[in-house]
């Protein structure tokens, strides 16, 4: 799978700001308080991570528990929506930064991934994570259902409308057998660098048309690599304008970042 230039909302020729769990360092990550000011902030996709609660519900949250970011404990997939809705996951966000805290983020709650949708529709790009694929059984097709259902998946919408990442191999070929439209990122903790990354690349680039990695574990050889096979380059987290400056001069096509106003270049 390739992007070509042109005017796709991927076009390799776009340096991209994703939302990295929402505007993450000025509210509570993934509500739709951080949801709504990514928007307002006119970043270009908004990352959704999202996992299944226990009576099969998408819902919008990165850890696999509870733990870090609400009031509550407890492994999100073992807890029905209901449970998880009775949480708090802002107040922890008051208590950690005194500084961004305001009283609203009290209220936040954790979003299903329709709710997400119902509120911004086809005003953003979503660019979306299916976390832990292997405890979150079927997620794949809870997701491509919930797609239709909205008409995310619709011919007219622009190419790129939708991402869908992921760390599982298997998760993403998933995705691919339900659609061929859908740009697909593979998430990369360690990825393979020198001699042996256009191997690599090759391998990504029979289901997905890019990758996601970390900035500080690669280098400039890796960015040219993997342009020269096909593929797009989003680089996480970068929070300063000089790293992001100095990735988009390498060649990187977008970043992942918490802080969106920090990092235009």
């Amino acid at each position: 799978m390739r992007i070509k230039n042109g005017t796709a909302l991927m076009d390799p020729d776009k340096f991209l700001i994703i939302a990295h769990r929402g505007a993450s360092v000025q509210a509570p990550e993934h509500t739709m308080a951080a949801y709504r000011l990514a928007k307002e902030l006119e970043a270009d996709y908004l990352e959704v991570d999202v996992q299944m609660s226990k009576d099969n519900v998408l819902v919008s949250i990165h850890d696999l528990t509870v733990d870090r970011t609400t009031d509550g404990s407890g492994v999100v997939t073992d807890m029905t929506l209901a449970e998880l809705k009775r949480l708090d996951a802002g107040s922890w966000f008051n208590q950690k930064y005194p500084d961004m805290a305001k009283e609203e983020y009290t209220k936040q709650k954790i979003p299903t991934l329709q709710e997400i949708i119902d509120e911004f529709g086809k005003s953003v790009n979503y660019y979306i994570e299916t976390k832990k694929p292997e405890q979150n059984e079927g997620i794949e097709d809870e997701l491509f259902e919930l797609l239709g259902q909205n008409g995310l998946l619709d011919e007219s919408l622009p190419e790129g409308k939708v991402v869908i990442q992921s760390f599982s191999e298997e998760s993403l070929k998933r995705m691919r057998t339900f659609s061929r439209k859908i740009p697909l990122i593979k998430l990369e903790r360690d990825p393979i660098t020198g001699p042996d990354a256009r191997k690599r690349f090759e391998e990504v680039c029979e289901y997905a048309v890019g990758i996601g990695t970390y900035f500080e574990r690669i280098d400039e050889d890796y960015i040219k690599t993997a342009k020269e096979s096909g593929l797009l380059v989003h680089l996480y987290t970068v929070n300063s304008s000089e790293i992001a400056d100095k990735w988009k001069g390498i060649g990187a096509h977008g970043i992942f970042t918490d802080n969106i106003p920090g990092t235009r270049v």
